[in-house]
This record gives C-alpha cells, sequence and structure tokens, in this order.
C-alpha cells in the first residue's frame, strides 16, 4: 500500500510539474524594435531581412542564455514622436530588455533622449548623425553604422586628391544633412586650406524642388560638388542634373551613392565616376560576406542591400552582448557593450568605451553602370577605426554630459 501511495504521488507531482509554465529563465527575451518601415521602405524592409536572419540563426543554435530571442517590431512612420511614444509601449506593456533600430537621425536622437531619461539601453541602428554618440550622448547609448563625421573624414580624404579648389554642396536641412556637411567642409577644409565653399542648398528632406536648386548650384560655379541627398531626392537630382550640365566637367563627391538602396533605382541613368560611399554586395570577396550573402540568399531568395547588414549586425551584436553579460540587466549590458567585439559581414567591429561607437566602416568607390544598372568599382573598405577621433577629442565633445 505505501508503495502504490508513494508511485501515485510521483505521478501527481509529475501532472503538475507538465502542467505548470515553463521557468522564466525559459521565457523569450525580447527586442524592442523600431523603425520607418513605411515612410523609408527601400532601406527598412531589407534592414527587417537582416535582423529576421540573425535572428533565426540565432535561435537555431540554441539561443542565448538558453533563451530564444523575439523580436518585437514597430513602425514609427517617420515621426519622432510617434517613435518615442512607441518606445515607452515596448518598455512599459512588452517589457522589452532593450531598444533598438530607427533609421532618421532626429527620430534616433529622439528615441535615445527616451532611453536615457528611463535608464534603457538603446542600440541605435542606422541614424548617422554625431551627436548621438558625442554631443548627446549618453550611458544608455551605443550606435551601429559609421556616423556622418566617420564618412565624411572617408570622402574628404578620397576629395582632397582632386584638383578642385571652388565646392558646392547640397544636403537636406536636417540633423544627418548638416552634421555631413559640416563634418564634411571641416575635414576637407583640413586637409586643403585651399578649397573655397561657394554656394549651399538646403532642401526639405524627400522634398527636393529639383529645377531651381540645380540652377542655383550651377550658378555658383563650383568645380566640384558635394551632396548627402538620397532616396527619391537623389533620382531628381541625378536626372535634373544631368539634364541641365550640373555634372559635366565637375567632380561629385556623394555620400551613401553607392549603396544599392540608393543606386538601383536609377538603373542606366546611374551616374558615372562620382566618388561614393556604398555595398557592392556582388563584389566582396572576403569570407565574412560570402558567408552572410550565401545565407541571405538562400533565406529570401534576393540579393542584401545595406540595410540588410546593418539589420544582421544589429542583432548580432544584441546577442553578443546579452552572452557576455550573462543577462538582460540595463547596467550588466553597458558594461558588456563597452568594447564588445561582434563579427559582422564587414568583419569583425567593436563597440568603444569611450563613445559607444561602433568601428564598422564603410565601401569607399566610383560609380559606374554595367550591363544598364548602377554599379560601384575601384572601390576598397576603409574600416572604421581609422576614421574616429582620439579620446581626448571625444571627452570634449561629450564634455556636456
Amino acid at each position: 500500500m505505501r508503495k502504490a501511495l508513494g508511485t501515485a504521488g510521483l505521478s501527481l507531482a509529475a501532472a503538475l510539474l507538465a502542467a505548470s509554465p515553463a521557468p522564466a529563465q525559459q521565457e523569450p527575451i525580447k527586442i524592442g524594435e523600431i523603425n520607418s518601415y513605411t515612410a523609408i521602405p527601400a532601406f527598412t524592409l531589407p534592414y527587417r531581412n537582416g535582423w529576421t536572419l540573425a535572428v533565426e540563426e540565432i535561435n537555431a543554435a540554441g539561443g542565448v542564455l538558453g533563451r530564444k530571442l523575439e523580436v518585437v517590431s514597430r513602425d514609427d512612420g517617420g515621426k519622432p514622436e510617434d517613435a518615442v511614444r512607441i518606445a515607452g509601449e515596448l518598455v512599459e506593456d512588452e517589457k522589452v530588455a532593450l531598444l533598438a533600430g530607427t533609421f532618421l537621425s532626429n527620430i534616433g536622437l529622439a528615441v535615445a533622449d527616451y532611453a536615457t531619461h528611463n535608464k534603457v539601453l538603446f542600440l541605435a541602428a542606422e541614424p548617422l548623425t554625431d551627436a548621438i554618440v558625442w554631443q548627446k550622448g549618453s550611458a544608455y547609448v551605443f550606435r551601429l553604422r559609421p556616423s556622418t563625421y566617420m564618412q565624411a573624414a572617408m570622402l574628404a580624404e578620397e576629395a582632397a586628391k582632386l584638383p578642385a579648389k571652388r565646392w558646392a554642396m547640397i544636403a537636406p536641412n536636417y540633423e544627418y544633412g548638416t552634421s555631413f556637411v559640416a563634418a564634411f567642409k571641416q575635414l576637407l577644409s583640413a586637409r586643403r586650406p585651399d578649397v573655397q565653399w561657394v554656394g549651399e542648398q538646403w532642401p526639405a528632406n524627400q522634398k527636393l524642388d529639383a529645377g531651381p536648386t540645380v540652377e542655383a548650384l550651377i550658378e555658383t560655379k563650383p568645380e566640384a560638388i558635394f551632396s548627402a541627398e538620397f532616396g527619391g531626392d537623389l533620382v531628381k537630382l541625378v536626372r535634373e542634373g544631368t539634364t541641365r550640365g550640373l555634372f559635366t566637367g565637375r567632380a561629385v563627391v556623394s555620400a551613401l551613392s553607392g549603396e544599392p538602396e540608393y543606386l538601383d533605382p536609377l538603373k542606366d541613368e546611374a551616374p558615372r565616376g562620382w566618388i561614393v560611399t556604398g555595398y557592392p554586395w556582388y563584389a566582396i570577396d572576403t569570407p565574412e560576406h560570402k558567408k552572410f550573402l550565401a545565407a541571405y540568399q538562400k533565406r529570401f531568395n534576393d540579393y542584401p542591400r545595406l540595410g540588410s547588414v546593418v539589420g544582421y549586425s544589429t542583432l548580432k551584436a544584441i546577442a553578443a552582448a546579452i552572452a557576455k553579460a550573462r543577462s538582460t540587466d540595463t547596467q550588466k549590458l553597458i558594461a558588456a557593450m563597452e568594447g564588445l567585439p561582434v563579427e559582422t559581414p564587414f568583419g569583425r567591429i567593436v563597440f568603444r568605451a569611450v563613445d559607444h561607437q561602433s568601428t564598422m566602416g564603410a565601401y569607399v568607390g566610383k560609380t559606374a553602370v554595367e550591363n544598364g544598372k548602377g554599379v560601384m568599382v575601384d572601390f576598397h573598405y576603409d574600416d572604421g577605426k581609422n576614421y574616429l577621433p582620439t579620446d581626448a577629442e571625444v571627452a570634449k565633445l561629450r564634455a556636456a554630459n
């Protein structure tokens, strides 16, 4: 009888265990992700594919700390106020471990401000403004992509080799554009004190009135042009500038214009000979990129854009941070991310402790047209660590914080 009772007790215990919820450590780790999916689909939809692939790879390998990663993704519609509201919902309602993403610099700064005041870690994936890690940087904010300063330094290095002295510029009139132009001017003038800045055009973002703008640039009689335009405004600038002869006999240095998100829509209208930063996915011959390219094409039956690399690397960085911290506690995650090495399709990067900026670099080359499509040629990879200010310079930039 005692044996029968013992057996019954064990059976009851087993049944209760099976019926009880899984222990907390087996619940997924939630990542709150915010981006401008409807406002900037050319970049953000490939970006979403990138982080989707990374999450699938991480979870297939057992997750992190024995737990799956779950991305709770929201669309900010390109509006800073919506992004901040969504950030609050993700933290308070969804109980995410950290925030990640954003595209536009003004939105990235808004979410960074929320993260700082609410003591939540935020990994800014794409916003390029220098302020997010320097003038307005905080302990809670990290950034993945090379900043406006870093890319401006890469482009100024090439621009300084040109004979041109008279420069005009065009950029969207918001945080990204103004910071890119300021950095490029500073860095090129330092290398070439003989440079003169003869004209500036500041159209509203994605509202370029191409005809009058191109004519205004022509009137300044520049020998070279710097552009930070992207998306639909870049297409308008290229088409109208070509029609009106803006680029004839002039060098052009153009940020981001070698990224397939912005180069592909131009097809055989793509400019020739522009010096650009971009992503020549079709010709990168490194083991890390070949592995990523094969996995991406197999999963999505499509080629990656730069957004794909950014999304993939963002989630790989988050997983590496959680694994190193052995926790989702914010302070432990911050400590883990400072100096954190991460393997990406562009090779190993490191998040600097001094300013939380990653050392991810960029490809710099020239535009050309091959088989009726815009491509990058004569390109090389500039390692981001070589285009960052020193620790002492960063200390001055972050003095207010």
